[in-house]
């Protein structure tokens, strides 16, 4: 007998896979095989003449394949169980299976199934993970993929390294929304050494150029090279030297209708509204996309501000402020409250304090080391403020400004003119902001007029410094061709309106052909060169959608990488070996 019941189950092995041999479901009736009386080929016992010990009664019920494992399978009733339910009768018809394994009786399936109760069946979750031999990818892992398409700029954790508060208050408005609370990474968490400003010194190794904005080979980004990021992390408070050509273009043309010398030209101080209008609204829009930077890309505002070169354009702002109330139009007030002036003045002295202490004692920040024509609008200030305050009646505070600017504007002028041979020279594309020269002599010239109350020697001066250094720059045509327009352009603006407004201001001096002619020359190339510039703005930002690219100057590491560091350490070893075999 047990020799027939070996090769009845060696039989069955070849037909039924190992598995499903062994392994029984938990649920009643499913994976179970129902054998009738007249089939042993798998189920049935045969019988031995020769077996008299432990008889086996007939019609047993038997179950097959019962082991207490349970097996994964899908959460679908099986098709027994379905025909049970809708045809009852089928109960009687299905004999009895027969056990193997000599375990006591159990209750058939016909006395277990219940048509009135509910079957229950238990499943575990299927693997949804990739294989490697036919790269399938599961369902799951598909709509996990097409969720990071969806939202891969917002989960791409190397942009939390310049946010502030606002990346919990996005996840929880995300979470309001019904989005998931929490997707995939799919780039390296931030660090310490991503997460911390860097220092002034690593910003002369991370980056070259003089106005350090293009990134050397051999470094990389804490954001990715090789998408646009978004629009707050590529705004930079250089853009303001946008507010610095129109507001200037507001008093230019103030000017140009109450001067005497220019009263034949007859132009109305509508004018003057119009563009002082429109300069307070450019003003008012970009504050508000460089306040909600602040807000919600904090660190970045403070990477631009510890640039060495980028923290110059923080008094951009408050500059055009102080060219907004020169300009004011007379229809919409005649004198200004004092206060306001003082107001107006507390954030220059703030941030002159600061850069001009480091010029002086700052290490790597001393002025030798990060001398730049942008410089000078840490300088232009000081004499703005002390023509506002010595137009609207104020003594002390005008001259106090105008001689803090004097003094650093000297050592400015002498430091760029006396810079070592190896400095690198700048680039085609920012030979603009050599014009900035020109800048500081013309308002301190209008600046000296006001305190003084004539434009005396000391304003013709700084006039005639301001006239020979714009001529020296105008006939060299190398200095407008050759690179693509940027931001960079704005710096043409400023400065040439200041020579003009001084040149009217001059004129009413020395009153003749000449300097009225001159006058409406310089008013003419500033005016047009504004409105080129102001067209070719709009253009490259709605149409072209080019005028912002990636801010690469605030998106270095903190630390070297570790391709530097390799670098070097290899380097020090070619250099030890190369002195060891001398």
């Amino acid at each position: 007998m047990e020799t027939e019941l070996i090769n009845s189950l060696s039989r069955q092995e070849e037909e039924i896979p190992s598995l499903l041999s062994y392994v029984q479901s938990r649920v009643d009736g499913f994976d179970v095989i129902h054998i009738s009386s007249s089939e042993n080929s798998l189920s049935q016992v045969p019988e031995d003449k020769n077996a008299t010990q432990n008889p086996m009664p007939e019609n047993t019920n038997f179950n097959h394949h019962e082991r207490t494992t349970s097996i994964s399978m899908p959460s679908s009733p099986s098709l027994y169980l379905l025909e049970q339910r809708t045809n009852p009768s089928l109960h009687n018809e299905i004999p009895s299976p027969v056990n193997f394994f000599g375990l006591p009786p159990r209750k058939s399936n016909a006395e277990k199934v219940d048509p009135n109760k509910k079957t229950r069946f238990y499943s575990q979750p299927m693997e949804t993970k990739q294989k490697s031999s036919d790269n399938v990818m599961g369902f799951d892992a598909m709509v996990t993929q097409n969720r990071m398409g969806r939202n891969h700029g917002l989960r791409d954790n190397r942009y939390d390294t310049f946010k502030t508060w606002s990346g919990k208050l996005e996840r929880q408005i995300s979470n309001l929304r019904g989005k998931p609370q929490e997707l995939p990474e799919i780039a390296r968490s931030e660090t310490p050494q991503t997460a911390r400003v860097p220092e002034v010194d690593r910003f002369f190794d991370a980056l070259e150029g003089p106005e350090l904005d293009r990134l050397k080979k051999s470094e990389e980004l804490v954001l990715p090279e090789n998408k646009k990021w978004p629009f707050l992390l590529r705004f930079p408070v250089s853009t303001f030297g946008i507010c610095l050509g129109l507001s200037s273009q507001a008093i230019l043309w103030k000017n140009l209708a109450t001067s005497p010398p220019t009263q034949f030209l007859n132009v109305p101080l509508s004018v003057n509204l119009v563009l002082w209008c429109i300069s307070i609204s450019v003003l008012a829009i970009l504050a508000v996309i460089y306040l909600f930077k602040i807000i919600f890309y904090f660190e970045a505002v403070r990477r631009e501000y510890h640039h060495p070169i980028r923290v110059n354009f923080f008094f951009a702002p408050w500059i055009a402020c102080l060219f907004l109330a020169i300009g004011l139009p007379p229809s919409i007030a005649h004198n200004l409250p004092h206060f306001l002036w003082y107001i107006l003045m507390t954030p220059f002295l703030c941030l002159e304090l600061k850069i001009y202490g480091q010029w002086m004692s700052g290490g790597q920040r001393r002025l030798s080391k990060v001398a730049n024509p942008s410089n000078h609008l840490s300088i232009v200030g000081n004499f703005v403020g002390a023509l506002l305050g010595a137009s609207m009646g104020l003594k002390e505070g005008p001259i106090f400004f105008y001689a803090v600017g004097m003094a650093h504007y000297v050592v400015l002028f002498v430091t760029l003119y006396q810079r070592l041979p190896t400095n690198e020279t700048l680039p085609r594309e920012l030979h603009p902001v050599f014009f900035l020269f020109v800048a500081a002599p013309s308002v301190a010239s209008m600046a000296w007029a006001n305190i003084s109350g004539e434009f005396g020697h000391g304003s013709r001066i700084a006039y005639f410094i301001a006239l020979f250094l714009y001529a020296s720059l105008a006939v060299r045509i190398n200095f407008f061709r050759g690179f693509r327009f940027s931001l960079a352009w704005w710096a043409y603006t400023f400065p040439m309106t200041g020579a003009a407004i001084a040149t009217v201001r001059y004129s009413i001096e020395v009153s003749n052909v000449f300097t009225k002619s001159l006058s409406v020359v310089l008013t003419v190339i500033s005016t047009l060169t504004v409105t080129v510039l102001l067209i070719t703005t709009v253009i490259h930002a709605s149409v072209l959608h080019d005028l912002f690219p990636n801010d690469i100057s605030i998106a270095i590491t903190n630390m070297p990488s570790k391709k530097i560091r390799h670098d070097l350490y290899a380097t020090d070893v070619e250099s030890g070996n190369s002195g060891e075999s001398k």
